[in-house]
Order: structure tokens, then C-alpha cells, then sequence
């Protein structure tokens, strides 16, 4: 299965419906990254408000995402995150500090734009 990217002006929304194994997250940051650089999006806005639980290995490939993108130049809001989502990534020590998140997508957009200087 494969997490659909939408592109949107300058910025790339990524709203994942359902729990994801680790071949899909895999599968997902190669395809996000290429994305970044076809595009040459300045913003992602990733939504996990469907995503109830993650295991380990998700968590690493979320925070790896978000290093990577950074490293392409494309800021990464995340939004809708569940309280056991973010648990998880606590315990994992997964610390997403500088990564800017919001409630809903709608607000991630209006975050990205800030943080963008919008």
C-alpha cells in the first residue's frame, strides 16, 4: 500500500488513513523525499490523526522523515497526534522539539505558513 502525497503550491500534504507496517513506511519516506525534490516543496504537513498506535520502528522512520526533509529545505508540521502516539515516541525517545505540530490538518497548514514566514 502506499500513502498518497498531495501536492498543494509550495507545500506537500500527507494524510495517513490507516495503521502502517514497516515495508509502507519505508516505501513512504522514499516516496516523500522524492517528492520534496521533484517539486522542490518548501513545506510538508504530515497528519496522523487516524494513526492510533506505533511501534518502534514506525516511530524512527517518522523522526527520520522529518530529519531528512529538513535536510531538503522542506519544513515538516505534524498534526493530529494521538495521546498513545505521542507516548510512544516519548518512551522511544523519539524527541520531536523543533518540529511544529497542530490539531488538524487546516491548522498545520496556517502553522507551516508561519513557520515559513508567511
Amino acid at each position: 500500500m502506499r500513502i498518497p502525497i498531495l501536492k498543494l503550491h509550495n507545500y506537500l500534504l500527507i494524510s495517513i488513513q490507516t495503521e502502517i507496517d514497516d515495508q509502507t513506511a519505508i516505501k513512504f519516506q522514499e516516496d516523500l523525499l522524492a517528492k520534496i525534490h521533484k517539486t522542490g516543496a518548501i513545506g510538508v504537513v504530515i497528519d496522523l490523526t487516524s494513526v492510533d498506535i506505533i511501534d518502534s520502528f514506525i516511530a524512527k522512520v517518522l523522526g527520520d522523515v522529518v530529519s531528512m526533509s529538513d535536510l531538503m529545505g522542506a519544513r515538516v508540521v505534524l498534526t493530529g497526534i494521538q495521546p498513545a502516539v505521542a507516548m510512544t515516541l516519548i518512551d522511544l525517545g523519539i524527541h520531536l522539539q523543533n518540529v511544529p505540530t497542530a490539531l488538524d490538518l487546516e491548522q498545520g497548514l496556517v502553522k507551516l505558513h508561519q513557520e515559513l514566514g508567511g
